[in-house]
């Protein structure tokens, strides 16, 4: 994991994310601290939550933290959203998008915030994105991205620009779209939530993790799902690990 962070948490963050079998790559930021986000979640029975979030270091990333060595023997690349929305972070995804490209390694991204999204406005993101091979969209950022309030025709339309779709839709599982169609709709796992923060991320861990070990797309979608229901479980945004 490639990471911008402030020098006062680079010693925790190293450390936590090695006991998670994490190799921390972490760039130190001497002016900027660590990105930190406040999550509000309610004590409803879908245990929905609200993000306050100050970036801090991460809107620093820039190319020269970059180095086309982290792509020594990675079979796939997985960007945050959150990349594009500053201008050396963008800059950063270009470096990277084309080093993938030139190694043949895909590429995966996910659209992190609809409301980031709105900033950067569609026709950007799309421009920005070219070249990715899976897109890991929530059902809001779907719809923001199409103007089509409907999931399936969302993920369908956008299954034409990116070759792989997997529009996640919370406790309604998740859609896999293909050439303009969507092929699978994986149902959820059922879950008793108390925090879905990181639950999308969860899902995207081992939706990714099992393509490796050769899984077709709905059978990863299935590991994501198994995936986000754990995490929707648990109070924190870092679930553990699944077991095998």
């Amino acid at each position: 994991m490639l990471g911008r962070v402030g020098a006062e948490a680079v010693e925790w963050h190293e450390r936590e994310l090695a006991a998670c079998g994490v190799r921390p790559l972490l760039v130190v930021d001497a002016e900027a601290p660590t990105g930190t986000v406040i999550c509000l979640v309610d004590t409803g029975a879908a245990a929905e939550r609200t993000l306050v979030t100050d970036s801090g270091a991460s809107l620093r990333f820039a190319p020269e933290d970059w180095s086309d060595a982290l792509l020594d023997g990675v079979a796939r690349l997985h960007l945050s959203g959150y990349l594009l929305f500053s201008e050396p972070s963008r800059a950063l995804v270009r470096a990277a998008l084309a080093a993938a490209r030139a190694r043949g390694v895909p590429v995966s991204l996910d659209p992190a915030s609809a409301g980031f999204l709105v900033r950067l406005g569609v026709d950007r993101f799309l421009s920005l994105t070219d070249g990715i091979d899976v897109l890991l969209p929530s059902r809001d950022e779907a719809s923001l991205l199409t103007g089509l309030p409907d999931a399936a025709d969302a993920a369908a339309k956008l299954s034409r620009q990116f070759p792989l779709v997997v529009a996640k839709q919370g406790a309604d599982g998740a859609l896999v779209a293909r050439s303009g169609s969507v092929l699978a709709h994986v149902p959820a796992v059922p879950a008793t939530p108390r925090d879905t923060t990181g639950a999308g991320d969860a899902f995207t861990g081992a939706f990714l993790a099992s393509l490796l070990t050769g899984a077709d797309p709905e059978e990863a979608a299935r590991e994501g799902c198994r995936a986000g229901a754990m995490a929707v479980e648990r109070v924190g945004g870092r679930p553990p690990a699944m077991p095998s």
